[in-house]
């Protein structure tokens, strides 16, 4: 953390001042009382800091009216405290396969600014109506009071839609909650099958964490997508673009979130070519997605090796900072001209900031940044990010070349994953471990597979080297 420019440790000013903290619980402002509606938060088992929760309603027209609230961080943390200067020198919560590194202490974030069961929290609720077609008719973005009724966890909500269980049958002993939760699932089928249309791209894999029983890597966890995973998902894409549309609707300052059209689409045209495809000579949104959309289909067992090829040739996303009526950079693999962060406040300080150009907008008073102001914290946002990965990827290098140091030696298939002036790296396709291929690399390009043998490790510089049989 230290070598890539985090603070780790809160310094003494940030946890005195945040032990003077209190939770935001008034209504003054415009701040509307939302706290009967069944809200219910759906995320990881062990979370504590709860960004957000949802709920949804059929209107008469057979449309479906979905709200997410997300928490209102900045009616806690004020702009120049010193917990919001200490937030915005990490600008992100680090996971580090174990330790976690939050970027606010766990007294604002997991519970003053969490939307815990039970509790009255303030809010920005963003609502959006979807038409059976998955169109977004129309969006609105307030501030309000809510309350968490349920929190609820992705297996137990996942398992449960995919059984196909009738409302009643929900293994859920709340009123209601069956049905609401069945209702966005509804929703949420709706907004992926237009988005699809549109050409954001289908990728799939499975994220990893390491499995440490006293200092032992005893294996990795695999999380895999599932229906409550893909609810969430295309909920904050809808909440995401109806924040960065209310203020491109206002003309005022946002915070845009963007991934620019690949630089490597020869290589991506490479990757598709010897499977059938032949993809446009520019990059093609749409193309690529039903490319993938028909490899998933007609080969699933190898269709996660193709999308991390792939996702290594998009590129990383950005924040960037545009003037109300200019040119828009949109977002390649979700196929969306706007869109923002706006749903993970607790976590990444872009997500506070437009919490704070909302409020602006609202008011219609002057926005708390200037355009050039604002254009440095994207880059410092940006860099920062980055930067997490890295803590993230190293970690895993660690874990990994702790688990594999007794199978030097051992052949692997493998993939490579990148390659730049510091050397070619691929994945092995059997562990979640990336490492150098040291010899033999001459030729190999992202995508290619080849047999790998484990040259060597060193677990404490998360070194993995690979040869080239």
């Amino acid at each position: 953390m230290i070598l890539e420019g985090f603070q780790p440790d809160f310094p003494t000013p940030v946890t005195d001042e945040v032990n003077s903290f209190h939770a935001a619980t008034g209504l003054d402002g415009g701040v509307r009382d939302l706290r009967a509606l069944l809200w219910s938060s759906i995320d990881n088992t062990e979370s504590r800091d709860l960004d957000q929760i949802e709920w949804a309603e059929r209107t008469p027209e057979g449309h479906i009216r979905v709200r997410v609230a997300v928490a209102d961080v900045d009616a806690v943390v004020a702009a120049n405290s010193a917990a919001d200067a200490h937030a915005r020198i990490n600008a992100t919560s680090v996971y580090a396969g174990g330790p976690v590194f939050p970027m606010l202490p766990e007294r604002l974030s997991t519970d003053l600014t969490s939307l815990r069961q039970h509790a009255d929290r303030r809010a920005i609720v963003m609502e959006y109506v979807v038409g059976p077609d998955g169109q977004v008719l129309r969006s609105d973005v307030c501030q309000a009071m809510i309350r968490n009724r349920a929190r609820l966890n992705y297996d137990e909500v996942g398992r449960w839609l995919k059984s196909h269980a009738p409302a009643a049958a929900a293994p859920f002993q709340l009123a209601g909650l069956g049905e609401q939760l069945l209702l966005q699932n509804e929703a949420s089928q709706r907004l992926k099958a237009l988005r699809k249309q549109h050409g954001a791209l289908v990728l799939g894999g499975e994220e990893s964490a390491p499995i440490v029983v006293n200092n032992v890597v005893l294996g990795f966890a695999f999380t895999q997508d599932d229906p409550a995973r893909d609810l969430i998902e295309s909920f904050m894409v809808a909440a995401n673009v109806a924040m960065a549309e209310f203020l491109r609707a206002r003309n005022c300052l946002c915070l845009r979130r963007i991934v620019r059209a690949p630089k490597r689409w020869d290589r991506i045209q490479a990757l598709a070519a010897p499977l059938g495809t032949k993809l446009p000579d520019a990059p093609d949104a749409r193309a690529l997605s039903e490319f993938m959309a028909q490899r998933k289909q007609a080969d699933p067992d190898h269709f996660p090796e193709l999308s991390l090829a792939v996702l290594k040739s998009l590129g990383p996303g950005e924040y960037a900072v545009e003037h109300p009526g200019a040119e828009r950079q949109g977002h390649f693999a979700l196929a969306v001209d706007d869109y923002s962060h706006a749903t993970a406040p607790n976590r990444r300080y872009a997500d506070l900031t437009m919490q704070r150009l909302l409020k602006a907008c609202l008011t219609g008073s002057n926005a708390p940044f200037s355009e050039s102001a604002l254009s440095d914290l994207a880059a410092h946002c940006t860099e920062r990010e980055a930067a997490a990965r890295h803590v993230e990827r190293f970690m895993k290098k660690v874990a990994a070349a702790m688990m594999l140091a007794p199978q030097v030696g051992r052949v692997f298939d493998a993939m490579v994953t990148g390659g730049s002036p510091k050397g070619t790296f691929a994945r092995l396709l059997t562990v979640p471990a990336e490492g150098r291929v040291m010899r033999g690399e001459r030729g190999l390009d992202v995508g290619d597979k080849f047999r790998a043998r484990l040259a060597g490790v060193d677990a404490s510089k998360g070194f993995i080297d690979l040869e080239r049989v």
